[in-house]
């Protein structure tokens, strides 16, 4: 079988610490483990970017990571990642901060990567490559003669082409996005929009069955719906208490608890949130005293202004709404902006009544399946979910909810707390189903297996196959 090549922007350090932490972490190591091979990747530290790969091998696997200058840094990472795609990518066009320099950056960046890479790629390595950072990835190992089957996985929302074609460098990255093999979302939305983007700018052609043809590049697209590990999630949440949080439990005996954990982002939807919960407080005042909703929010980017902002406001509106509603004895919001141990939050999952996850956009969402797979099945919780997080193109038995309109998050927190035990019994074993069906090691299953059967380049070669053509949208 042939090696396996990940390419992500970060990389988990081969330690036990970092590579249990989940998500794209236990995918990328199923996968390498199964074939062997190389993940390559920044390793986080902003430094001499001269200084040689560093390179650490245990059994099947190597990782190689490098440093990036603090221009590289600055530009590739801070300004053209997370200012113009990231924000972009989540329908924040307002907060897009576009800047030539940076957008070359980016590309001088990808470049040097590829350049880094290419002496390290095996003629028959499949090579994966991960998320927003390495749009042009393929585009620069193909300029080096690079024949690999490459596929990309983009674990972000792809935004309708309105919204993408706003990007000054739209026509080059969809060009450039092309020169993967197989592009691979998490909802079928997603890669309807990538596709349309396309079509609004060259003809797109269907080839077959999943795959097209544009600007003279053959490529496949699929949906492969990020999992997650159910029953080690499980495992974790149903061990033993600290004493600490044993003793809280007791003390939250006869309050029901509404839990959220998200990293600090304007894109998950957080003032909206307090908001909702502040209706709820309005229009069930039967709940005063009884409920208790808890938001983990630990910074993230909190160099960036929109970050400071958002930050500042919740601070401000937890504070406003526990001084509204707030009795002696009781606080009905607890805000914490501090980071938690996953394996700890995983307990914490178990004993909420309601998860509240209300992104205003999200790729998928894993902490929506972390929870579920944390419940206690005999007497489970309810999911509150946002209409617009991926995850609810799977988990229809969640309660879905518009995160725009606070009324409707309001009476879907009320319904959750009065759900009778058999209807969150049904709920939550329709969601396991799905959860179990479709984890992780599904994920990464399906798509390696879809890229592996994608015929392996040659130079000069053209798909001959029958073409149905799309005319290029008006």
């Amino acid at each position: 079988m042939s090696r396996l090549v990940v390419v992500s922007n970060r990389i988990a350090q081969p330690d036990d610490k970092q590579t249990s932490a989940g998500g794209l972490a236990v995918g990328v190591l199923g996968a390498l483990k199964n074939a062997g091979g190389l993940w390559f990747g920044w390793s986080g530290e902003v430094g001499n970017a001269g200084e040689p790969l560093k390179t650490v091998t245990r059994g099947n696997i190597t990782w190689a990571s490098f440093n990036l200058s603090e221009d590289d840094y600055e530009q590739y990472y801070s300004q053209f990642s997370n200012a113009v795609l990231w924000p972009a990518f989540h329908y924040r066009l307002d907060l897009v901060n576009f800047q030539r320099e940076a957008w070359e950056g980016y590309c001088r960046v990808n470049a040097l990567l590829a350049d880094k890479l290419l002496p390290l790629i095996e003629p028959d390595d499949i090579l994966w490559i991960h998320d927003y950072h390495l749009l042009p990835f393929a585009a620069e190992l193909r300029k080096r003669g690079c024949m690999n089957r490459i596929g990309f996985f983009l674990h972000i929302p792809f935004p309708s082409p309105e919204i993408f074609n706003s990007l000054p460098p739209h026509a080059e990255l969809l060009e450039q996005l092309c020169d993967y093999d197989l592009l691979g979302f998490q909802t079928g939305s997603d890669k309807q929009a990538f596709l349309d983007a396309v079509a609004t700018h060259t003809r797109l052609d269907s080839v077959a069955d999943g795959c097209w043809q544009a600007w003279g590049k053959s490529f496949r697209a699929g949906v492969y719906p990020i999992g997650i590990e159910p029953q080690e999630i499980r495992r974790q949440a149903e061990g033993p208490l600290p004493p600490r949080m044993a003793q809280i439990k007791e003390e939250l005996r006869n309050i029901n608890n509404i839990f959220s954990v998200e990293r600090l982002d304007y894109s998950k939807g957080l003032p909206e949130r307090f908001l909702a919960f502040e209706t709820l407080l309005e229009k069930y005042p039967e709940h005063h005293g009884k409920i208790r909703y808890t938001q983990i929010a630990p910074t993230s980017r909190g160099e960036v202004q929109a970050y400071q902002d958002i930050r500042h406001q919740l601070e401000t509106e937890a504070g406003r709404i526990n001084g509204k509603f707030g009795q002696l004895g009781w606080t009905p919001l607890y805000y914490l902006n501090q980071h938690f141990d996953r394996k700890i939050l995983m307990k914490v999952f178990r004993y909420a009544e309601v998860g509240l996850v209300t992104p205003l956009r999200d790729g998928m969402n894993l902490v929506a399946k972390e929870y579920l797979a944390a419940q206690d099945p005999a007497n489970p919780g309810v999911l509150v979910l946002s209409q617009f997080a991926g995850a609810a193109h799977e988990l229809t038995s969640a309660l879905l909810v518009n995160p725009y309109d606070r009324d409707e998050v309001a009476d879907a927190l009320h319904r959750a707390l009065k759900m009778p035990l058999a209807e969150r019994i049904s709920r939550h074993s329709d969601s396991m189903e799905v959860l179990t069906r479709n984890d992780i090691d599904s994920w990464q299953q399906n798509f390696i297996r879809d890229l592996r059967q994608v015929a392996q380049r040659s130079a000069g070669s053209i798909m001959q196959k029958k073409v149905v053509t799309f005319p290029k949208l008006a």
